[in-house]
């Protein structure tokens, strides 16, 4: 095969990074402090462009949801809400802190947490004796959940919310930026993100004195004592000053990748908008506005092709594509949790794909994507 490898979404520098890394190594910032992660922090705290919003960096998305789930008071024994269709890193800090995962399936329009299957989780859970200590919601792909719908449902039965926007920083609902409707808010920088910071990740808290707690317990809890004393268990979770430099070259053209992916998905209904019974997701109403961080398709039960088709034949052109992630309440690891839904997620599952939508995808990436998929059109429509 000597095609070069057409990645799903690769890494895509800006070019400002090394002038940040640079400064960190001239002033011997090293460390997971400095003048980079004060400035991202205050980078993203104005992107998001909404009044008591702080945001504390921190080593991953999921590190930042392991402390919201603490912050949030979620402890031994308690219930937790969380969307199925989504990646385990949504859920696996639930069980960090010794708490049950409650999975709620999927709505047909953005394939994100359905509210009425919420309302039903709750109010069964509430029957047994288990008021769920909060709610994991997930802008799933950069799309945004139904959010007046599920805060509702949450506000009526005093849940809070943790937005999980790992994958929709630049995405908004009516005008509002994703990561600005929860209690707290999760971000990703991982290396397949719409920026990258390598690794990392942000909580998004509606106070100062919730980003203090964070970044305390972020950096092993240590007490006000000339000596290392600690009261509390804390976590090595903050990002690193050379990592945040990153994030500040990457936070100069957030824009211009957003626009990109964007356009991928625009691509991608030029080339499967006459296919009979394939759905390539975009935004149900203009109220909606999606990073489309991945593109995403779905082929109908009985369509003019199965998506695993489709994603071998990619494969053997060396383009990557990918399955939707595997909901949870299918998970070995996760077989025993409660599940409330009727199959949207898993037949999201079984008949969507994501394809490759990289920022960085250059003409010549976009036509091979292009001959490929016509090429495999061809034969199923024959």
């Amino acid at each position: 095969m000597s095609e070069k490898k057409i990645w799903l979404s690769s890494p895509h520098m800006g070019g400002s990074e090394q002038k940040y890394i640079s400064e960190a190594f001239d002033q011997n910032w090293i460390a997971p402090l400095g003048p980079n992660v004060n400035g991202f922090e205050k980078d993203l705290q104005s992107y998001l462009k909404k009044e008591n919003i702080h945001v504390a960096a921190l080593s991953s998305g999921t590190a930042s949801l392991h402390l919201a789930l603490i912050l949030a008071g979620v402890e031994r024994g308690d219930e937790v809400l969380c969307q199925s269709l989504t990646f385990a890193a949504s859920a696996n800090p639930i069980v960090y802190q010794g708490a049950t995962p409650v999975f709620i399936d999927s709505e047909e329009e953005t394939l994100n947490i359905s509210p009425v299957f919420l309302e039903e989780a709750i109010q069964d859970r509430i029957s047994k004796g288990k008021k769920p200590k909060a709610l994991i919601a997930v802008h799933l792909y950069g799309m945004p959940y139904k959010v007046d719908e599920v805060h509702e449902v949450a506000l009526r039965y005093g849940i809070p919310v943790i937005e999980d926007s790992a994958e929709a920083l630049g995405s908004s609902y009516k005008g509002q930026k994703c990561g600005t409707f929860g209690d707290f808010a999760v971000l990703s920088f991982n290396g397949n993100k719409i920026i990258t910071t390598s690794g990392g990740g942000a909580l998004v808290t509606k106070s100062e004195e919730l980003k203090r707690q964070a970044v305390f317990l972020a950096t092993q809890a240590r007490d006000e004592a000339p000596h290392y004393q600690h009261s509390h268990i804390g976590y090595n979770y903050r990002l690193s000053n050379i990592a945040a430099g990153i994030g500040r070259g990457q936070m100069e053209v957030l824009e211009e990748h957003v626009s990109k992916r964007r356009e991928m998905n625009q691509f991608y209904k030029g080339l499967f908008g006459t296919v009979k019974g394939v759905k390539v997701f975009s935004e149900p109403e203009n109220t909606y506005f999606s990073n489309h961080w991945l593109t995403v398709i779905k082929s109908e039960e009985n369509g003019v092709f199965k998506t695993e088709d489709l994603r071998l034949f990619l494969e053997n052109e060396n383009i990557e594509s990918r399955p939707l992630w595997k909901p949870m309440h299918l998970q070995p690891v996760f077989k025993d949790a409660p599940f409330y839904g009727n199959g949207v997620a898993e037949s999201a599952f079984k008949n969507g794909l994501c394809l490759p939508s990289g920022s960085n995808l250059s003409q010549e990436e976009k036509k091979r994507i292009s001959d490929a998929i016509l090429s495999f059109l061809k034969t199923k429509m024959l």
